[in-house]
């Protein structure tokens, strides 16, 4: 009656853990980018512009360009005077006449403004801004300024005394501030545009803000319209 000795158990091994399989490397990167997997849009790539997303004049017309600070641009945000910049297309070192200027740019030709430098018979100079299809009258622009007459300034003697180029001129910023007088209906205007002082950039604002900034005076100087 004597019992047997059982034979020793040996260890049960247990089992191997089942590994969870891991997400596939695409999944992983797609995660990682684009904010948690979010499909990118598609008319936008790595700040890529579709040709194919419209923009509005606005845009179209200073889009391009909006990063680049003109001196006029410069005086305007100094002075925290509002102001909408805008860029029209042109040749290299070309200007567009003014009408051109305002087709460009889709607006009323009315609402655009040339700047014109002039000396008078006592030798100062003067400026005028006039809207871009009219003509300056020497005889009423004498008068407005108290001169017994004024000729137009040749372009040659611009650049050296206002800082500008013909095409790119502009009341405000020039190197001296010269008596200046705009057409008188320039204050029928909501905004106005001129020259930021380079060729292919323009500026809109206020007309009061305008005169102000240049300390100008308004009168009729135009040739009546033919």
């Amino acid at each position: 009656g004597t019992r047997r000795p059982q034979a020793a158990k040996s260890p049960r091994e247990k089992p191997p853990k089942r590994r969870v399989q891991e997400a596939a490397p695409y999944e992983k990167v797609k995660n990682l980018r684009g904010g948690g997997g979010k499909p990118r849009p598609t008319g936008v790539r790595n700040g890529e512009k579709d040709s194919k997303i419209p923009c509005d004049r606005n845009e179209e017309n200073h889009m391009s360009k909006k990063e680049e600070k003109t001196n006029v641009m410069r005086v305007l945000d100094q002075k925290k005077i509002p102001y909408t910049p805008h860029t029209y297309p042109h040749g290299d070192g070309e200007a567009p006449d003014g009408v051109t200027v305002a087709q460009n740019l889709g607006i009323n030709p009315a609402q655009v403004f040339k700047t014109l430098v002039t000396k008078g018979a006592s030798g100062g100079y003067y400026v005028f801004d006039i809207p871009v299809a009219a003509t300056l009258d020497l005889k009423k622009a004498a008068k407005a300024v108290g001169e017994k007459s004024i000729a137009m300034l040749h372009s040659k003697e611009l650049l050296p005394l206002t800082g500008y180029v013909h095409g790119g001129c502009s009341p405000i910023g020039m190197k001296k501030q010269f008596p200046t007088v705009f057409h008188h209906s320039a204050l029928d205007q909501e905004t106005i545009f001129v020259s930021a002082g380079k060729i292919g950039f323009q500026v809109e604002l206020s007309p009061a803000d305008l005169m102000k900034l240049v300390r100008g005076t308004a009168a009729d100087v135009t040739a009546a319209a033919e």
